[in-house]
C-alpha cells in the first residue's frame, strides 16, 4: 500500500535499510521463535516491525521540530513558516499511515477468528499499545508544529510593532521641527525674528532642544529603549 512505499522510503533515508530487513535476517539464520511457531507469527512479526520503523522517523521529527523551534524563536526566517508546513503534512502522512493499522490490529489482536493463536495475540496486544503511543506523539508533534506557527506569527508582530513604534517616535520628533521650520520659512515681510543677528542659531538651537526633550520625555516613558 501507499503507506509501506512512504515507511519504507522515511526509514532508509534514516537507517539506509528496508523496513523488514531484521526480519528477513532471523528468517536467514534459522533457528528460534520466528522459525518454531506457525505463520500467524510470522505475520505478527512482520506488524510489528513495521509499527516500531515509525519511531526512528518521529525521532528525526522531533529533531527537525527543535530545530525549528530555536529558529523561530531566535531568529525567524521567511523559509520557516514553509518548513513548519512542511513537517506538518508529513506528520499528517503519517498519522494516515499508522491509523488504520491500530485498527487492524485491534480487530487482529481482540476476535478469536481473526487467524491468530491466542500466544500470538497476546504479542499483538503489545504492538497495538506502541501503534496507539506512536499515534499520540504524532498528535502531539503536530500541536507542537500548530504552536510553533502561532509563535512565529506572534514573533513577526512584535517585530512589526517594534519597528512601527520607532518610525512613529521619529514622525513625532520631527512634527514639531516642521511646524518650526514652516512659520519660520513663511515669505511675510513683517518677521521680526527674520532681521535678528543670531536668529538662525537661536532656532536652530530651539529645533535641536524640542527634538531632545521628546527623546528625552519617550526614553522616560519607556517607549524608547529602557527607563
Amino acid at each position: 500500500m501507499w503507506f509501506d512505499e512512504f515507511l519504507n522510503t522515511r526509514l532508509f533515508e534514516l537507517t539506509g535499510t528496508s523496513v523488514f530487513e531484521t526480519v528477513r535476517r532471523r528468517l536467514e539464520r534459522g533457528g528460534g521463535v520466528i522459525r518454531e511457531l506457525g505463520c500467524d507469527y510470522l505475520a505478527y512479526a512482520l506488524l510489528d516491525t513495521v509499527v516500531d520503523a515509525y519511531y526512528p522517523i518521529l525521532e528525526g521529527m522531533s529533531d527537525r521540530l527543535e530545530l525549528l523551534e530555536t529558529e523561530v524563536i531566535e531568529r525567524p526566517e521567511r523559509d520557516s513558516v514553509s518548513r513548519i508546513y512542511g513537517l506538518k503534512r508529513e506528520l499528517l502522512e503519517l498519522r494516515r499511515a499508522v491509523w488504520p493499522q491500530r485498527e487492524a490490529l485491534s480487530s487482529a489482536a481482540r476476535d478469536d477468528d481473526s487467524g491468530f493463536t491466542e500466544p500470538v495475540r497476546v504479542y499483538l496486544r503489545g504492538t497495538y499499545d506502541h501503534c496507539v503511543q506512536v499515534i499520540d506523539v504524532i498528535e502531539t508533534y503536530r500541536e507542537m508544529a500548530s504552536g510553533l506557527l502561532d509563535v512565529y506569527l506572534s514573533t513577526e508582530s512584535n517585530r512589526m510593532n517594534e519597528i512601527m513604534k520607532v518610525l512613529t517616535i521619529m514622525a513625532s520628533i520631527f512634527i514639531p521641527l516642521t511646524f518650526i521650520a514652516g512659520v519660520y520659512g513663511m515669505n511675510f515681510d513683517f518677521m521680526p525674528e527674520l532681521r535678528r543677528e543670531y536668529a538662525y542659531p537661536v532656532v536652530l538651537a530651539l529645533m535641536a532642544s524640542v527634538a531632545l526633550g521628546m527623546v528625552w520625555w519617550f526614553r522616560g516613558k519607556g517607549w524608547l529603549g529602557r527607563r
